[in-house]
């Protein structure tokens, strides 16, 4: 299996969290230390814009992990056109040269951050970008379900929320994740059903921890991916401990829009 973008936050995670179930190759731009990584798999550099080489690597790959981006919520359009969009271009046109079956695209919460606050988004509602990093995400999505429904490929892309390790949750201005903090071995799971599940040609599905109230509807993670998140930000955080203090275990309280269907 193919990562890209593999020295980043999610990637470095995964790599440790996956090598022992995956034989990994793990890609990142020319320049970027990939010290550490190679207990993990292979390590190469590869510029996303050199798509002769990106097609080379993926041969005899079975799936692409394509995590490689610019993050930055206010990136520059240049940026975001280079690395997020022209990037992604690459790497599914390469999967499918490749003769790659299978792409898993990180997309990203900011593909629906647009809507108002307190809304829980499903995958099925319309993409409403927040930024152009959400426009870009939008951008590979839309460019998945062609790859799936006329080019043959596997494309599942995973809306990641905000990604965090369980401890983040216990500090003092963490209250902004409320509704869309994924820890990290949740997202790992995700992505690994993602990378595994047979049946499924196109899909979009979203990745937030079993939060109290999630921004992201997680039903079709569950049912679909066979997706059981471990944490809870509400549970994590001490903010909101005096509200559990005497429910059993394993409940939560149940304001209207706190579970998993959509208001």
């Amino acid at each position: 299996m193919i990562i890209t973008g593999a020295a980043g936050r999610v990637g470095r995670g995964f790599a440790e969290f996956a090598a022992s179930r995956f034989e990994l190759t793990l890609l990142d731009r020319p320049g970027v230390d990939l010290s550490g990584l190679d207990a993990y798999g292979r390590t190469d550099h590869c510029d996303l814009a050199d798509l002769p080489r990106l097609t080379r690597l993926c041969r005899g790959a079975d799936c692409v992990l394509h995590l490689a981006a610019d993050s930055n919520t206010a990136a520059a359009w240049e940026s975001v056109l280079a690395s997020n969009i022209v990037g992604t271009y690459h790497v599914f046109t390469a999967g499918k040269r490749a003769r790659c079956p299978r792409v898993v695209f990180a997309s990203s919460v900011h593909a629906v951050s647009g809507y108002a606050p307190g809304r829980q988004i499903t995958p099925d509602a319309p993409v409403n970008p927040g930024n152009l990093y959400g426009v870009s995400k939008c951008f590979g999505e839309a460019l998945g379900r062609y790859m799936a429904e006329r080019e043959g490929l596997t494309v599942l892309a995973v809306r990641i929320g905000a990604f965090q390790k369980p401890e983040a949750a216990r500090e003092p201005d963490s209250d902004w994740m409320i509704g869309t903090f994924v820890a990290d071995q949740d997202l790992y799971h995700v992505l690994e059903r993602a990378i595994r599940i047979q049946g499924i040609r196109f899909g979009i599905f979203h990745a937030v921890s079993d939060n109290w109230f999630k921004r992201l509807d997680i039903t079709a993670t569950r049912e679909l991916l066979g997706y059981e998140p471990a944490h809870d930000f509400m549970r994590l955080s001490p903010h909101f401990k005096e509200l559990f203090t005497d429910l059993p275990h394993g409940h939560s309280p149940s304001p209207s829009g706190a579970g998993d269907t959509a208001e």
